[in-house]
């Protein structure tokens, strides 16, 4: 059984920056991937960022250039580093452990998510 703890949400200020951490209980490297998930009040859940087992990351077009993932397997750790926030980006932020399917991803476990609120 994997746990997932996030951390490091919190209120900011348009512009300001803000890194999420999440702290596995199991062995992150065992999982295809890492990954960081969003939900904004009224709307569905959709992908930030992933990171594989190789290092290879990947990004929602509305926060690439600003947000940085990235893992450190001796901490079982996956960190989200968010730059340039904006108000757009308030919403519960999820980790997850991912396993590739066929056509994607599936999210094998999940966190139970830090509020991040950006204000204008």
């Amino acid at each position: 059984q994997v746990r997932l703890v996030e951390s490091g949400g919190g209120l900011v200020q348009a512009g300001g920056s803000l890194q999420l951490s999440c702290a596995a209980s199991g062995i992150i490297s065992s999982f295809t991937a890492m990954g960081w998930y969003r939900q904004a009040p009224g709307k569905q859940r959709e992908f930030v960022a992933r990171i594989t087992g190789g290092g290879s990351t990947n990004y929602a077009d509305s926060v690439k250039g600003r947000s940085t993932i990235s893992s450190d397997n001796a901490k079982n750790t996956v960190y989200l580093q968010m730059n340039s926030l904006k108000p757009e980006d308030s919403a519960v932020y999820y980790c997850a452990a991912l396993r590739a399917i066929p056509g994607g991803w599936r999210g094998d476990y999940w966190g139970q998510g830090t509020q991040v609120t950006v204000s204008s």
